[in-house]
Parts: C-alpha cells; sequence; structure tokens
C-alpha cells in the first residue's frame, strides 16, 4: 500500500531549496517537464474501495501529500476544494502537508476549517535561516491542529529556537539534499538543530543524510537511501563530543510523545482505545506511526 498521495503532479522552483529539487532531475530522466503541473491518476486515492466495499486506505495510515509538488501550488487552485474533501470524508487517516508557499495558505483554507482539521499536520519547509525567519512565524499564526517544521533539504545552519518555545510546534524533522548538484549538509546543523529541540522539549527527526555529509571534518558522499541508512546505524555516525543525545525516528512519526495528543488524533478514527498504551517521556522525542502502538522509537546515536 503506498503511503504517498501525489493528488497533482509539476511545481515551480520558489527558494533556495528548490534548485536542485529531486522532482525535476528525476522528470528530467525521463525526458519529462517538471514544472509542468497536472493532476495524477492517484487523484482519489484516499477515498478508493476495495471490491468488497472498503477503503483501499485502512484507518490510521499517514499520507504523505504532493511529495512531487506542494500542496498549495497556485496552479493547484482548482483541485484543491476536493483534495480538502477527501480529507475531511478520511478522518481516519492521517494527510502531512509540507509546503514552501506558507504565505498561501489562509487563502487557501477550505470555509468549515475553523481551528483546523484534527487529521491534517502542516509542515513548513526552513532550508536555512532565511527561510526559517519568513515561513517559520506564519505557520504559527495560521490555524492547524498539528505543525512542524521541516529543514529539508538543510543547506544551512537553522536556529529555531525564537519559536520552539512557542508550544504550537510539534516536531522538527531534517535531512540532506540527495540527487543531481546535492549540497553538504553538516553534522553540527543537525546537532544543533537537535539541542533546540531537547531545550523546547520538541519531537525532534533526522531521517537522511543526504547525499554528500560533512562530519568532524570529513565529507561522505552516500549515493543512495540505503547506503545512508547504513551510515547512520554504522560506528562512524557516533560522536565522542556531541553536547546531547541525538534521538531519530520515522519521518512520518509526527505526534507529540504525549496520551493526550495520541486520543485527540484518534479521536475520530475506528481504531481501538488500545493503541494508545504507555509513552516514553517526551524529552527522548518518540512517538508512533499512527497504526501502530505507540513506544520508543530506535535510536541511531549513541552519544557519551
Amino acid at each position: 500500500m503506498r503511503t504517498i498521495w501525489n493528488p497533482w503532479h509539476g511545481c515551480r522552483r520558489v527558494s533556495e531549496g528548490c534548485a536542485h529539487c529531486y522532482m525535476y532531475f528525476l522528470d528530467r530522466l525521463r525526458g519529462a517537464d517538471g514544472s509542468r503541473v497536472y493532476t495524477t491518476e492517484a487523484f482519489d486515492y484516499p477515498v478508493r474501495r476495495d471490491r468488497k466495499g472498503r477503503y483501499a486506505v485502512p484507518p490510521g495510515v499517514t499520507l504523505w501529500v504532493c511529495m512531487t509538488s506542494d500542496f498549495f501550488l497556485e496552479e493547484a487552485d482548482v483541485w484543491r476544494a476536493d483534495a480538502w474533501r477527501m480529507m475531511r470524508e478520511r478522518c481516519d487517516v492521517a494527510f502531512l502537508l509540507i509546503t514552501k508557499r506558507v504565505s498561501r495558505i489562509a487563502e487557501c483554507l477550505p470555509s468549515d476549517w475553523g481551528s483546523g482539521y484534527e487529521n491534517v499536520i502542516c509542515y513548513a519547509t526552513a532550508e536555512n535561516q532565511k527561510r526559517a525567519a519568513e515561513r517559520v512565524p506564519l505557520l504559527l499564526e495560521l490555524p492547524f491542529a498539528h505543525r512542524g517544521v521541516a529543514c529539508s533539504p538543510l543547506i544551512g545552519a537553522v536556529d529555531l529556537s525564537p519559536w520552539l518555545g512557542s508550544g504550537k510546534i510539534e516536531r522538527v524533522m531534517c535531512g540532506g539534499e540527495n540527487y543531481d548538484g546535492a549540497r553538504p549538509c553538516r553534522w553540527e546543523w543537525v546537532t544543533d538543530l537537535a539541542s533546540q529541540c531537547r531545550a523546547a522539549n520538541v519531537s525532534f527527526t533526522f531521517f537522511e543524510t543526504g547525499n554528500v555529509f560533512v562530519k568532524d571534518g570529513k565529507t561522505y558522499r552516500l549515493s543512495g537511501k540505503r547506503l545512508q541508512a547504513k551510515w547512520l546505524t554504522s560506528p562512524a555516525s557516533a560522536s565522542k563530543d556531541a553536547p546531547t543525545r541525538l534521538t531519530c525516528a520515522h519521518p512520518w512519526d509526527f505526534l507529540s510523545a504525549t496520551r493526550s495528543a495520541a486520543r485527540r488524533f484518534f479521536a475520530c478514527t475506528a481504531t481501538p482505545a488500545a493503541v494508545v498504551r504507555s509513552v516514553p517521556d517526551a524529552q527522548t522525542a518518540a512517538s508512533a506511526r499512527p497504526h501502530e502502538p505507540i513506544a520508543e522509537a530506535k535510536t541511531f546515536y549513541d552519544f557519551c
């Protein structure tokens, strides 16, 4: 079963993080134009049913939305109302939006939005400090039940401390850049973000190094996601002088590690209440995939 929902495909570059966009690179490989925006055959994926009349996407799943576009892209204005309708219908599925167009969100929300659909999570992309200062304050003013910040691709040091104390950001996730022209991601940028999140009691996820990763004066060239994952669990990833214990979790984990947050999310689902069981201290930044019992996330980095 797919956990990505791309109702439309194609995008336009709007900031530094778009310079080496993986979607443009992959489209170019197949002779396509990444700037052409069109609906896909998966447009109605969340509400499709099987032969027995059951939803093809089961309750409790998290769908990553528009991973080859931007949900708030201007060209998609004509289709967005139908996408909101499907999210409203599938209140038992979580929809994770990551956008660089935070300034457009207010004018794109549906009339019945209120304080936000409980099953919609919005992440503002902050690839560097300039974009963090531009987008994160806007996100905090918007009516979302769940908010996060995606420092991906992480191409510069980012200080989120001015906003992490607001209590409105549930998770920060970061990762390096991949594919053609990938720019380096530096270890100290990652550990600094982790320290900021720990100080503010905000969950943190480091989900990929990117193709070019710099640590302790060494440059690692990691050509594929499997190789990156192998590096993350290798002795090379350990650091004796790191200031904190960096906990990594699955990038689709979005709920804070608290019972109340889990109960709020599952309130409109058919998932048994037993799914909300003992959770670790929020300080560990651990949570569960929505369709699995909450448990402590795996720790890839053990620091002294």
